[in-house]
């Protein structure tokens, strides 16, 4: 698109996000969110009742008696969203790409950040990381991060989460609120242990962005089909058996990077295109601000 689309583009994505974090999405971010960021002002003498994760080892061992780090609360947090720009997510079966989804609930969240006085950053990836924009607050900084993402036309067609986390995670040393933004279809064998390590530090929410179509094959024939990401392409039949495996299938992969999610103690948003996506993250907010 053209550089007078692109603004046109980004505007329309402003004001219909605006209108739901002015009107629903902000409060729920700041009652969740607020006040978890906490960095580090000094050491004390342990005493009983202190939680033992907090005992710093180096100056336990120096004094001979047990200390522990003593942590003020941020006026503010930092807030990444690591977007997935790979080929896989050009896909739409609706009126929508999955990316479009994507920039949509980046947007949703980054301007919850700023309603909120918090600084946001940005990492997009494929199988590199694409583009960084560090961590900044305000309304013009948002907008670079939305004109960016619209008009994102990534190096690379696949995707390697491992890379990604693994870059993320020692790049980023402050602690952050991080949402991953993909489709996640990669390997979890391949990423599994990254994710675990980059949640140990921060605090990680896993939106997971799907098509209708990839939950469900909708129509029998025969059809021509190709990978967005190797161009690998190929013909078979849809029988009814194969739809059936097909729908079952995308619902174990689903239970299994939940189950993925929980084990790395990180939050876990299934969003699909074409559908409401301000309900599921509203719920998520309420069902992590009751625990």
């Amino acid at each position: 698109m053209d550089a007078r689309e692109l603004i046109s583009e980004v505007r329309r994505l402003e004001i219909r996000t605006r209108m739901v974090v002015d009107e629903v999405v902000g409060g729920a971010y700041r009652s969740r969110f607020k006040g978890r960021g906490i960095e580090f002002d000094e050491v004390r003498e342990y005493v009983p009742g202190d939680d033992v994760r907090d005992i710093d080892w180096n100056v336990t061992a120096r004094m001979g008696a047990p200390f522990v780090k003593k942590y003020v609360e941020e006026r503010e947090l930092h807030v990444l969203l690591a977007v997935d720009v790979s080929a896989s997510g050009l896909f739409g079966s609706g009126a929508k790409t999955k990316i479009r989804t994507q920039a949509e609930i980046a947007a949703l969240l980054a301007l919850s950040a700023v309603r909120n006085h918090d600084k946001v950053g940005m990492v997009t990836f494929s199988d590199r990381i694409e583009s960084v924009l560090p961590m900044r607050s305000g309304r013009g900084h948002v907008l670079r991060m939305l004109r960016d993402l619209v008009a994102t036309e990534p190096l690379g067609r696949a995707t390697d989460l491992a890379f990604a986390l693994d870059k993320i995670r020692k790049s980023q040393k402050k602690r952050a609120v991080i949402f991953l933004i993909s489709d996640f279809l990669d390997a979890r064998e391949r990423w599994s242990e990254n994710l675990r390590m980059l949640s140990r530090r921060h605090d990680l929410v896993m939106i997971c962005v799907s098509d209708p179509a990839e939950a469900e094959w909708g129509v029998s024939g025969i059809w021509n089909v190709a990978d967005a990401e190797n161009l690998s392409a190929g013909t078979f039949r849809a029988t009814k058996k194969f739809r059936e495996n097909f729908a079952a299938n995308f619902r174990r992969e689903r239970e299994e990077l939940e189950a993925e999610a929980a084990r790395a103690n990180a939050g876990f948003i299934p969003l699909v295109c074409g559908e409401d996506v301000v309900l599921p993250m509203m719920r998520f907010f309420a069902k992590r601000r009751s625990r």
